[in-house]
């Protein structure tokens, strides 16, 4: 990369735009990685205008491009080299319009997903989606991983909460494509071609997500299993119980329940440890008085029936949001060393095989490692953490094997909600097709010709 080329991008974007020597090695890839940025300069650009002639110049000279949200991803899909121009939109983060009625909002692609969740609190509506990562991850970031999070069971993906987008293509050519209609048939869904498709095809710049009404109440409880079936019977049970109203159904096996309610960790444990498997479920309610009347008997008939050994009911905010804490205390992956994180996807009937023959293969090849197992069950999502006492690229391949080898005969996915980076690329074949991938690299060819946006993320075109 030439210094003329930095000077030429400084000349679109300014001394603000540019950040360049040890201001880059300064920021970590990852806020769990304490590993710095590379890249030969960072360009911020401020406005859409400006994302376009950036990318115009970098395609006119074969430059390759690394896009950068809130570093929050888990698949390595903002990695880059001393080559590449890395792309931040941090400073496009304003919220341009709320329309309460139509209930819409339409940001810039670096807003905080925190900070439009709160927005939209101040006008009785709610965004949905919601991760763990709210304070740090941008929703531009959300729309190019398409993530998913803690209320898909009722809400959906990031893609169903999204009516339409701005994007900048590789050649700098702007697609507006702004819709703020729920229903739009006219023609190809093009905003389709930039979720979930990780900065390959075009750079995300503005969004009109969907907004819902806030419920005015919620119910949430903590209950125990004794099996996996007993899970799987509960969900049924307290979906149509509901009545439409249940928003997350998250399950802990007891390896991650026990992990987070031990010391160094703070958690006090709604239930005993010594059941199998541990649920949180949350209603969105009326705010009626007998919401909570109603949540606490379906909870007592499930105990009646069987279906549950135990459970805890939140009778304030504070203890539910306790509740909450356990399942979020993913800090606690690290307490044996470094970990590889998984996010896996498939059919509830299949899961507890699945998880009998991932933990058989990992006590074959690594007596003595520690797994930690918890999903969003409801949408099909298991996630692991797994640590063997060597973070080795030979050891991690190998750990890859124990997780995703076994989802290719049930038709499982190597990837629910995190995307694929560079990380899972060889392990895509296990889950899609040849004729699928042929597809993605037809299309990626087709938009994006010299191949410099994000290149090597998802598939490799060698």
């Amino acid at each position: 990369m030439s210094d003329a080329l930095i000077q030429q991008l400084h000349a679109i974007v300014g001394d603000a735009g540019l950040v360049l020597g040890d201001d880059i090695s300064a920021r970590n890839i990852h806020v769990w990685r304490q590993e710095p940025v590379r890249a030969r300069v960072i360009v911020r650009p401020g406005s859409v205008e400006e994302v376009s002639a950036v990318l115009k110049l970098c395609n006119t000279l074969g430059q390759t491009v690394v896009a950068h949200g809130g570093l929050t991803g888990l698949v390595q899909g903002c990695n880059g080299t001393e080559a590449d121009v890395v792309l931040s939109l941090e400073r496009m983060n304003r919220i341009e319009e709320i329309d309460p009625v139509g209930r819409t909002m339409t940001v810039q692609a670096g807003v905080p997903l925190q900070a439009l969740q709160e927005a939209a609190e101040k006008h009785g509506l709610i965004f949905p989606v919601d991760l763990g990562a709210r304070g740090t991850c941008q929703i531009g970031g959300n729309v190019s991983t398409n993530a998913g999070g803690n209320r898909v069971i009722r809400f959906g993906m990031t893609r169903e909460n999204v009516l339409g987008l701005e994007a900048v293509m590789a050649d700098g050519t702007v697609i507006t494509s702004l819709n703020t209609m729920i229903k739009n048939n006219a023609g190809y869904d093009l905003k389709q071609l930039f979720i979930g498709t990780e900065g390959t095809l075009g750079i995300v710049t503005r969004v009109v997500i969907r907004l819902r009404e806030m419920a005015l109440g919620q119910q949430t409880a903590f209950a125990a299993f004794d099996n996996f079936g007993q899970v799987a019977e509960f969900l049924r049970f307290i979906d149509r119980a509901m009545g439409g109203g249940l928003s997350s159904f998250e399950v802990m096996w007891r390896d991650f329940y026990e992990l987070v309610t031990t010391p160094p960790s703070n958690n006090a444990r709604p239930v005993p440890v010594e059941h199998t498997h541990f649920v949180i479920c949350e209603a969105l309610g009326t705010g009626h008085a007998d919401d909570a009347e109603r949540f606490e008997n379906t909870m007592g008939e499930a105990l009646e029936k069987g279906l549950i050994v135990d459970a805890a009911v939140a009778k304030s905010e504070g203890e539910r949001r306790a509740m909450w804490k356990i399942r979020d205390s993913v800090d606690q992956f690290f307490r044996y060393g470094p970990a590889f994180l998984y996010d896996v996807s498939l059919a509830i009937r299949d899961m507890d095989a699945y998880v009998g023959e991932v933990k058989r293969r990992l006590s074959e090849a690594y007596p003595d490692h520690h797994c930690f197992t918890l999903g969003h069950i409801g949408d099909g999502n298991i996630h692991f953490a797994i640590a063997v006492g060597d973070a080795g690229a030979e050891h991690h391949h190998r750990v890859n094997l124990c997780v995703y080898e076994p989802l290719q005969a049930i038709g499982g996915s190597v990837s629910a909600e995190h995307g694929i980076g560079t990380e899972k690329v060889q392990y895509l074949p296990l889950s899609r097709s040849q004729a699928e991938i042929a597809l993605m690299k037809h299309l990626k060819q087709a938009l994006d010709p010299k191949g410099i946006l994000n290149p090597g993320k998802v598939f490799s075109l060698a």
